[in-house]
């Protein structure tokens, strides 16, 4: 697995500090007890934790067009859609934290105040430091945790793909560029136009 070092919160005191676990030894309580004890958006593996990068406001654009379109189709049909930060059990020992996430049915038992343990679509907006940890390992994490589906936006490509889960893997819906109106392969009538998702200011 591909990590990043953990950077400390400088804001705790020096002696919790030194208490902290070095990377592979973290456990799950320790990983969620620091990831809500610190500004950063924490990602956990397996004892490995990584710190994802802080949004741009390009990225935070995006994000809150598209979820303001979600959350409108959520409140429609009854679901409950919410943006980072808000962890997500992908299994034991496993956390992301998606940009975006939801559940069809409000009522969802997966839905918890601390963390969620699935999610029925969730979204990923491509970071340009490691294209690949939302384009290929968070793709394959999805999958573990049985999301039906994921939303990849890549400004670098000016794509949005959105995949369906087929058994354990996903498969393409649909790889939707500029001109083209974004569908879901899980809700019914919800489509977004690419290019005011990639234009959003």
């Amino acid at each position: 697995m591909t990590t990043t070092t953990f950077a400390r919160p400088t804001e705790l005191p020096e002696d919790i500090l030194d208490w902290l676990p070095e990377q592979g030894h973290w456990s799950e309580e320790q990983y969620l007890w620091v990831s809500g004890n610190t500004n950063h958006l924490v990602e956990f593996t397996d004892g490995y934790l990584e710190t994802l990068p802080w949004p741009t406001d390009h990225h935070q654009a995006i994000s809150s067009d598209l979820f303001a379109a979600l959350r409108l189709h959520m409140t429609q049909i009854g679901g409950k859609a919410y943006f980072a930060p808000l962890r997500l059990r992908i299994r034991p020992r496993k956390f992301r934290e998606p940009d975006i996430l939801l559940v069809r049915d409000a009522n969802d038992p997966r839905r918890s105040n601390k963390f969620w343990t699935g999610a029925d679509l969730v979204v990923e907006i491509v970071s340009p430091d490691r294209p690949e940890r939302d384009l290929v390992e968070k793709r394959g994490d999805y999958a573990e945790g049985g999301i039906p589906e994921y939303w990849i936006v890549n400004p670098e490509t000016q794509t949005i793909t959105v995949l369906r889960l087929d058994g354990d893997a996903y498969v393409e819906h649909g790889v939707f560029g500029r001109g083209e109106m974004a569908t879901s392969a899980l809700l019914s009538g919800f489509s977004v136009s690419v290019d005011a998702t990639l234009d959003a200011d």
